[in-house]
């Protein structure tokens, strides 16, 4: 595999920084989301570590964040070199679509053949150069028309992550990895998982969408009429004086829809998506067992420990302990528990039920306590 040589011409990477990352609380928070957190103990966020791995490919003044209004000093502290254009705000949250439909949206009104890839603030990805060459292929991809989605190699047969089915092989110059994409599956269960692993045909969905921001915005068009329409209303004015008025405006009104529903799906079922097969180790970090595993290189009997200055004394136990405060935790003889510790709230659960903490989440919103949230 031969080196990158310089970013690729007339390619955007776009960073969606929003959700709060629930089944992580209480370390991720509204105002402290998941991407503003170093969760693999490099010393830098997840937002910086993504910013880092696509500056190669699209150079400082070619990369996008995409954040809430809330977040706009924590990801200019995290990326100074982000210039002005290239930061957009969210009034709210409003899911995946809209986000990098305006990203595409604007992108496409100042420069009509980019091509935008997707690749979100706050997932782990530790072959750099095996990452960027998957990403130069499926950008060869999209410019032949295709939108294309890049599919991790699995490793295990997860049922934490969607899996897409691979088609025909596409011939294509400078994609020798290339499939149609015949199928997304939603997260199946053990069995299921079983099954697509043995078979070699399926990869994991990774989230990460790379396209011509023409072709993105006709299949919006087609899929979501009414999200496509405002979101050009927003392009159209964002470059003005008149983009907060606009904003403010038209967003509240928007459609929530993930891009798995509004463009990669009805693209498969239209054989227009493509997808890039990636070999490289890849991690969403969706709940503690997976930052468990993460901090840990994968060994199931130790205890990963999380936190600057975290003081700890465990005898015979594994799993994964969060500190954020100067309280000694003290563990003994348990097996795959989950403790995390901030200075307002404690949550103590174990490995096996990590994608419930998202329930805990829930029931403080009920009961109107957004101070912990």
């Amino acid at each position: 595999m031969h080196a990158l040589e310089g970013a690729l011409p007339d390619f955007y990477a776009v960073i969606p920084a929003g959700g709060v990352g629930s089944r992580l609380w209480p370390l991720s928070r509204a105002e402290a989301p998941k991407f503003l957190h170093d969760l693999t103990g490099s010393g830098q966020t997840l937002l910086r570590d993504t910013w880092n791995r696509v500056l190669p490919l699209a150079g400082s003044a070619g990369i996008m964040v995409v954040t809430g209004r809330a977040h706009r000093t924590a990801v200019q502290q995290q990326l100074p070199e982000l210039t002005e254009a290239n930061i957009v705000l969210e009034s709210e949250p409003k899911e995946s679509s809209a986000a990098i439909g305006l990203a595409a949206a604007i992108l496409h009104r100042r420069h009509p053949d980019v091509v935008v890839g997707s690749f979100a603030a706050d997932h782990v990805i530790t072959d750099g150069e095996r990452f960027r060459h998957a990403v130069a292929e499926a950008v060869a991809v999209a410019r032949q028309g295709y939108i294309t989605t890049i599919g991790i190699t699995p490793t295990e047969p997860s049922v934490g992550f969607g899996y897409i089915l691979c088609g025909e092989r596409l011939s294509i110059e400078g994609a020798a990895h290339a499939h149609m994409v015949q199928n997304f599956v939603e997260k199946p269960d053990l069995e299921t998982a079983t099954a697509y692993l043995a078979s070699g045909d399926y990869l994991w969905n990774g989230g990460m969408f790379i396209a011509r921001a023409d072709q993105l915005l006709a299949q919006l068009a087609e899929t979501q009429p009414m999200l496509h329409e405002g979101l050009l209303e927003i392009a159209a004015a964002w470059d003005t004086s008149k983009r907060d008025i606009v904003v403010d405006a038209v967003w509240p009104l928007l459609p929530k829809i993930a891009i798995d529903y509004s463009v990669a799906e009805p693209a498969a079922a239209a054989g227009r998506l493509a997808v890039v097969r990636g070999d490289f180790p890849w991690d969403d970090v969706g709940d503690f067992s997976s930052l468990a595993k993460l901090l840990s290189g994968g060994r199931p009997g130790d205890l990963a420990i999380l936190g600057e200055g975290a003081r700890v004394l465990a005898d015979s136990s594994s799993g994964v302990v969060v500190s954020q405060s100067k309280r000694l935790i003290s563990l003994i003889g348990v097996t795959d528990i989950v403790v995390v510790d901030t200075p307002d709230a404690l949550l103590v659960t174990t490995r096996e039920h990590a994608q419930r903490v998202k329930s805990v989440v829930d029931a403080i919103k009920q009961a109107g306590r957004d101070d912990l949230l």
